[in-house]
């Protein structure tokens, strides 16, 4: 069963931005870019960090890649996929989300669920 847990409004991230948010132990993200949302885990796939400084800055200087504060690592925002930096090939941590009446919900399935609990 999936377990939808409302986030914030898609009004209240800029066009192009992002957003941190945190959830039990989930620390999370969502991109706004080109009318598209995506959400990723605030986890570099280089050294785990996260990628924000500070927090709730994850796109570079042109609002066009979301970049790692920590070691400079460049990410598309529509695949989380590397390409600058120690991890190029390497991805970011997809989260589920979708927006409904406004509002982006992350889908949490069972595994993300748990996770969410866990204080």
């Amino acid at each position: 069963m999936t377990r939808i847990i409302p986030l914030c409004p898609v009004e209240s991230i800029a066009e192009p931005g992002s957003r941190a948010f945190a959830l039990g132990e989930l620390e999370g993200f969502i991109v706004r870019k080109d009318g598209e949302i995506r959400a990723y885990r605030d986890s570099c796939p280089h050294t785990g960090v996260p990628l924000a400084w500070p927090p709730g800055g994850h796109l570079d200087a042109d609002g066009a890649l979301i970049q790692c504060a920590m070691h400079g690592a460049l990410f598309l925002p529509d695949t989380g996929e590397c390409v600058h930096g120690p991890c190029v090939g390497r991805f970011l941590e997809p989260l589920p989300v979708r927006v409904a009446q406004g509002v982006v919900e992350l889908l949490a399935d069972a595994r993300l669920a748990e996770e969410l609990d866990e204080d």
